[in-house]
C-alpha cells in the first residue's frame, strides 16, 4: 500500500484537526452532557469507519478489513484508558470544570506518542525480523497481565513520575479553575492539574506497549495502523464522559479483550515462519469477543 499520496495525509489530518477544534470550542469549559456525549462518541465513530471506506475503495478489500479490526481493537483497548482516567481524577478530587481541558490534552499527547511508537515499531519490524518475538511476547504477556487485573490494577498514588513531579515542582494545595500554572507574589506555581496530566501521559505511554503491538500484528502497513489508531483515541473523551454518566462497563470485556492480546501475539510469531492469518479471523474474533462480553455482562447485570 503507497502513503505517498498527499491528498490522504491531508484529507486525514485536516478532517480531525476540524473535529477536534470544534469538539474543544464547545467543550473546554463544561462537561459534555449524557446527550453531547452520546453525539460525539457518534460522531467520532462515524468519521472513523467513514474513513474505511476510503481505503476499501482506493487499497481492497483486505486492507479494507484490516483497517476496521484494528480501529476496533484500539478503540476497546483504549476503554481501558477511560476507567484509568477516572481513577486517576477520583484519588487527585480533580473538580468537574476542569476535566474537560485535561482530557483533551491529554487524547492530543495520547496521539502524538502512538504516532511516535507506531514509527519506531514499523522501522523495528522492518530493519530487525528478531522484534518479531519480542512484540509477540509483548502481546502475550500483556493479555496475561489484563487478565490478571489489567486498568484495575493502576494506582495513581503509585505513580513515581507524579511522585518525582511532587516532590520537586513548586506546586499549590488548590486547584485554580482549568490553570496550570498561577501568580504568586513574584513567583509562579504549578497548581495539581499538572499532577493530573503527568499521571494520565504516563500511564497512556504504559498503555501504549499494549496497544501498538497489537495493531502491528493486524498490520504492517504504517497508514493503515497509524490511521486507524488516531482515529479510535481521539473519540475518547466523549466516551469518557459517556461512562461517567452510568453507561454501564462491560465487565467481561477485559477476560476477551486477554484472550485476543494472546491470539495476536501468537499470530506475531507465527509470521516468523511466513505462516499469516487471514484478515478476516481477526476481525471475526473481535466480534465474537464484543458479542460475548455483551452478552455475558447483560447476564449477570440481570
Amino acid at each position: 500500500m503507497e502513503v505517498s499520496d498527499p491528498f490522504f495525509w491531508i484529507l486525514f489530518h485536516g478532517v480531525i484537526i476540524t473535529f477536534l477544534l470544534i469538539d474543544l470550542r464547545h467543550y473546554r469549559h463544561v462537561e459534555m452532557s449524557f446527550r453531547d456525549s452520546l453525539k460525539w462518541v457518534l460522531i467520532w465513530v462515524s468519521i472513523g469507519l467513514s474513513f474505511s471506506f476510503l481505503i476499501f475503495h482506493n487499497y481492497g478489500v483486505d486492507e479494507f478489513i484490516k483497517y476496521i479490526t484494528a480501529y476496533v481493537t484500539e478503540y476497546l483497548l483504549s476503554m481501558d484508558n477511560i476507567f484509568v482516567f477516572l481513577a486517576i481524577f477520583t484519588y487527585f478530587a480533580v473538580p468537574y470544570n476542569a476535566r474537560p481541558l485535561v482530557l483533551f490534552l491529554g487524547i492530543i499527547f495520547a496521539a502524538l506518542f502512538r504516532a511516535t511508537f507506531i514509527i519506531v515499531g514499523v522501522t523495528l519490524l522492518q530493519t530487525y525480523h528478531w522484534m518479531v518475538y519480542v512484540f509477540g511476547a509483548v502481546l502475550i504477556y500483556s493479555g496475561y497481565k489484563m487478565a490478571k487485573g489489567g486498568a484495575e490494577s493502576v494506582d495513581p498514588g503509585k505513580n513515581r513520575v507524579v511522585q518525582f513531579a511532587k516532590k520537586f515542582l513548586p506546586l499549590t494545595h488548590e486547584y485554580e479553575g482549568q490553570k496550570f500554572i498561577v501568580k504568586r507574589s513574584s513567583s509562579r506555581f504549578f497548581t495539581p492539574l499538572i499532577l493530573v496530566l503527568i499521571a494520565i501521559e504516563t500511564t497512556d505511554i504504559m498503555f501504549a506497549f499494549d496497544s501498538v503491538p497489537a495493531v502491528l500484528a493486524i498490520t504492517r502497513e504504517f497508514f493503515t495502523a497509524y490511521t486507524s489508531n488516531i482515529m479510535a483515541i481521539l473519540g475518547l473523551r466523549s466516551l469518557y464522559f459517556l461512562l461517567e454518566h452510568g453507561v454501564r462497563r462491560l465487565k467481561n470485556l477485559g477476560k476477551g479483550l486477554a484472550v485476543y492480546l494472546v491470539y495476536l501475539g501468537i499470530a506475531f510469531l507465527l509470521t516468523a515462519f511466513e505462516i499469516d492469518i487471514p484478515s478476516w479471523v481477526s476481525l471475526a474474533i473481535i466480534g465474537t469477543i464484543l458479542l460475548w462480553a455483551y452478552l455475558t455482562s447483560r447476564g449477570e447485570a440481570e
